[in-house]
């Protein structure tokens, strides 16, 4: 059921179109962000998709509060959506005068604004790692995908 709302909520072309930005250098900015919240949303939101992991994730995840989850992917989409196209692009020019501007047009608070952008600089960050094929470098300084070791095409 999870791949099938995921299959069905995933703009295809749009994924494609954000994977090669990255790969060419173009970098991931805040529209690409939004557009990420977006199409979760379309999907039904985070308590939907957490609706049909496996329980043995669903317990770990069940340790969040979803509606807390809710609000905040609410809240970062209202941020982005007060900033003007240009930051949104460029988030470099936000300064001081331009986050209590978009903390004032989202209803938040500064800190909320410089909580979010300092989150998108570590996404930003990941994704610049990616582009170079470092995902998989990546998944092996952490540990991770362990249990992949027996599948082929796996490189470990």
């Amino acid at each position: 059921a999870l791949v099938e709302q995921v299959t069905a909520g995933v703009d295809l072309e749009a994924a494609q179109k954000l994977a090669a930005k990255v790969k060419s250098g173009d970098g991931f900015d805040l529209n690409d962000f939004l557009a990420q919240i977006q199409q979760m949303k379309q999907m039904g939101g985070l308590s939907s998709l957490m609706d049909k992991l496996p329980a043995q994730l669903t317990a770990k995840a069940g340790q969040m509060d979803m509606d807390k989850a809710e609000r905040d992917i609410r809240r970062k989409e209202g941020i982005i959506c007060s900033m003007t196209a240009l930051e949104r692009r460029k988030p470099e020019l936000i300064k001081a005068t331009r986050k209590r501007r978009i903390a004032n047009g989202a209803g938040v608070q500064v800190q909320e604004v410089n909580r979010l952008l300092n989150e998108f600089e570590q996404m930003q960050t990941m994704m610049k790692k990616m582009k170079g094929g470092g995902l998989m470098k990546m998944m092996k300084r952490m540990g991770g995908m362990k249990g992949m070791k027996g599948m082929p095409g796996m490189p470990f």
